[in-house]
């Protein structure tokens, strides 16, 4: 699992999934006065050069954030997103893409918290160092200091782990991105049972999971684990870029499942979805999916695919 770097695949098709649908999501969130707690379990190095090291050897970014730089016609929701990775490049070159905790501290205020996991000792060190680059920078600016050992905490471990002594957060509101390599097929099985773990232990938290959609069962079979669970109401949403490859191999496909969502957050994604499969779909494979059930009601599924 270790050997998972995430800057490969910085700003790829399903970067941009799982960081539009976040930052809607930690928006949200932000409505009421009462602060809330942020728990990224596996945050990465919270940032990534796009023009050297990992990120240029594959350019997967070049089937994401690529396609939605220069366009005018973003929906909202979007724009928000796009805007926010162009303020980390104010030359206008898309030279660097923001991890999931760099969105979440430009999303949140000065009174919510960040608590941020991350396993592989060299991407820990770098997140650290990210975060003090950011701070000293905001200090340099005039801008009040984040706070790291309050607002924002970074720790070295297994964020499976360090989930629990988190819930529940202080003020009973918060979000938990859990966001694995799924490297080890064993992912799979400890996101179900984290979940499961937290749900006891703050019933009424938002849980938003990314996750691949390959080949191998346990991915598959994941979503369909989910919304078994006893959340009050889930979302699971599906974007596809192109059709799967014979060999199987590859990432065409990812989702993101999300318990206890926003109530605002299925229209957005009513609106975003449709919008991305036409700008990022390669092929006529390309397509979305959403889904939503609750547990008063049967499941209501909506689906939409390119034509």
């Amino acid at each position: 699992m270790l050997s998972y770097r995430h800057a490969f695949h910085a700003g790829n098709h399903a970067d941009v999934l799982k960081h539009a649908v976040l930052i809607q999501i930690l928006k949200y969130f932000i409505q009421k006065d009462t602060p809330y707690t942020y728990v990224d379990t596996h945050s990465g190095a919270g940032m990534y050069a796009l023009d050297g090291g990992y990120a240029s050897k594959n350019a997967e970014f070049e089937t994401g954030i690529s396609h939605l730089w220069n366009r005018k016609d973003l929906p909202a929701s979007l724009q928000e997103y796009v805007q926010l990775i162009k303020e980390l490049n104010p030359s206008g070159k898309l030279r660097y893409y923001p991890g999931s905790p760099y969105c979440a501290d430009k999303v949140m205020r000065q009174e919510d918290r960040l608590r941020l996991f991350e396993l592989h000792p060299s991407d820990s060190k770098i997140l650290q160092e990210n975060f003090r680059k950011l701070a000293a920078h905001a200090a340099a600016q005039g801008i009040r200091p984040s706070g790291r050992g309050t607002r924002i905490m970074i720790q070295k471990g297994d964020g499976f782990q360090g989930l629990k002594a988190m819930l529940p957060p202080p003020s009973r509101r918060g979000v938990v991105l859990i966001d694995p390599p799924y490297e080890d097929k064993t992912d799979y099985r400890r996101v179900k049972e984290c979940l499961t773990d937290a749900l006891v232990r703050f019933a009424t938290g938002t849980y938003v999971v990314w996750y691949p959609i390959l080949q191998r069962s346990e991915s598959r079979q994941l979503p369909e684990q989910l919304k078994n669970l006893p959340a009050q109401d889930w979302l699971n949403v599906t974007l596809s870029v192109s059709t799967p490859s014979p060999d199987g191999f590859g990432l065409h496909s990812s989702g993101m499942f999300i318990l206890n969502p926003p109530w605002t957050l299925a229209p957005i994604l009513q609106e975003m979805m449709p919008y991305l499969v036409s700008a990022l779909g390669q092929d006529e494979g390309a397509n979305f999916r959403l889904e939503a059930g609750s547990l008063a009601h049967d499941a209501k599924r909506k689906t939409g695919f390119l034509k």
